[in-house]
């Protein structure tokens, strides 16, 4: 924390009264001894709060508990008959001032879990609100790629995956062949391995002729697990290998995960 931080944070105040949890009161302590502003701060603080007793009390010889007790246990002088009379006025006065000091302390320490409270539900709601704003984007994202794809414009294929390498594995292509806009849903694939990324070929087949796509890369993620695509060749089959990070100039073939054709 700055020095500004602590002053204003309400733990100088406990520190003074001795309220403040060792491990805060240890780092209170450094902070006096690092910065001159946090020291006079103190100072100003203990100098406040005497002259607020000062102001509650009636000046007497001793300022301590020491000469409170002292005067009530020696009300009678030992061996001698006469009474002690006690100075009530100063006995009474320091002792308002003590339980004064008391309630400064009980209210600085009800201050500061306030403020810690209202702080933890501030950033609670804060992570709320942004959680909530992220999955409302999300949403809508979702429902206007789905939108586009129920549209008549788009036509449906799968691609199947290759029994030698993902046998499991499938993808889907929505394909728009007259503004060659393509949505491919890799949700049926394997998430890649460290330092690999899939890459979308568009194929002609005799003779054969890959063309990159493009990377499934966050960039052109357009929802949950669909990707979107545009200005490639019209294709006659759709392939997806698994390559390097940055992708490869040429389909590596015993990584081709999905292959499937395309009727236009």
């Amino acid at each position: 924390m700055t020095p500004e931080e602590i002053i204003a944070s309400g733990n100088l105040e406990l520190y003074v009264c001795g309220a403040l949890p060792a491990e805060e009161a240890i780092e209170v302590e450094k902070a006096i001894t690092a910065h001159a502003e946090v020291k006079r701060e103190i100072e100003l603080i203990e100098e406040s709060l005497l002259l607020l007793a000062e102001k509650v009390a009636p000046p007497v010889q001793a300022m301590t508990w020491t000469y409170i007790l002292n005067s009530i246990r020696n009300v009678k002088d030992i061996g001698d008959t006469k009474v002690r009379s006690l100075n009530w006025p100063a006995v009474t006065g320091w002792a308002a001032a003590i339980l004064f000091m008391g309630g400064v302390m009980w209210m600085l320490k009800q201050n500061n879990d306030v403020n810690n409270s209202l702080q933890v539900t501030t950033i609670e709601n804060t992570t709320l609100k942004e959680e909530k704003a992220t999955v409302e984007s999300q949403l809508a994202e979702n429902n206007n790629t789905l939108e586009i794809l129920r549209s008549k414009d788009y036509k449906a294929y799968t691609l199947p995956g290759n029994q030698a390498v993902a046998p499991e594995g499938f993808a889907k292509v929505y394909l728009n062949s007259k503004e060659n806009i393509a949505y491919i849903d890799i949700k049926g694939l394997p998430t890649p391995p460290r330092g690999k990324v899939y890459q979308v070929w568009s194929l002609k087949m005799e003779p054969l002729t890959p063309t990159s796509v493009g990377l499934i890369d966050p960039n052109n993620e357009a929802g949950d697990g669909i990707y979107k695509f545009v200005d490639f060749p019209n294709p006659e089959a759709f392939g997806i290998t698994l390559e390097p990070e940055g992708g490869s100039e040429t389909p590596t073939l015993s990584q081709l995960y999905t292959l499937g054709m395309i009727t236009i």
